[in-house]
């Protein structure tokens, strides 16, 4: 005759087997969310004026990283980048010229290659009216500014950026959730 299992046994042999579940659950989600935020996407912080009127001061911003493993960044794109004086720290600018191109700025106004650049997001109070260039950016690097252009620590000041400081784009301010904005 078979001796009946004791039902404490029975409950804890479940309370194992469902712990060993939850256990397995969390480590692939942590595998997972390790994965995605390595490779695909990023939440960040503005620390700063240098892009306002377009971002504020403590913005939060979602940035995505796998963008530019498939493609390259556009003129007008706003990205997150290292800084090349120190990248341990990352910056937010506006993408504005790469390699190839000749940027030339005069009282205030850009050009690439020319051309007035198209930059209705900077109102004429942050503007500027430097003059700067004319530069040919060098193969491998971009040259990035600030919205603010007369408040910002960009290209001008620290020189062109190598692309492979550009960790991503921004593709959504989320808070204040008053301003959520997709870019």
């Amino acid at each position: 005759m078979d001796e009946p299992t004791s039902k404490p046994g029975r409950y804890v042999v479940r309370i194992l087997t469902e712990l060993l579940a939850w256990l397995r659950v969390l480590g692939s989600s942590a595998v997972y969310a390790t994965i995605v935020v390595t490779f695909g996407i990023q939440v960040a912080r503005v620390d700063g004026q240098s892009m306002s009127p377009t971002l504020h001061d403590q913005d939060r911003l979602v940035i995505n990283k796998l963008v530019y493993q498939i493609d390259e960044p556009r003129p007008g794109d706003v990205v997150m980048m290292y800084y090349p004086a120190d990248p341990s720290k990352t910056f937010v600018k506006r993408y504005i010229a790469g390699e190839g191109d000749t940027v030339r700025i005069f009282n205030g106004e850009v050009f690439v290659n020319e051309m007035p650049l198209a930059d209705s997001y900077v109102e004429g109070n942050h503007r500027g009216h430097d003059d700067w260039g004319p530069e040919v950016v060098p193969a491998g690097f971009c040259f990035v500014l600030g919205d603010n252009r007369s408040n910002s620590s960009d290209s001008r000041i620290f020189g062109f950026v190598p692309k492979r400081y550009i960790v991503g784009k921004v593709q959504l301010r989320w808070w204040p959730l008053s301003n959520l904005r997709l870019f």
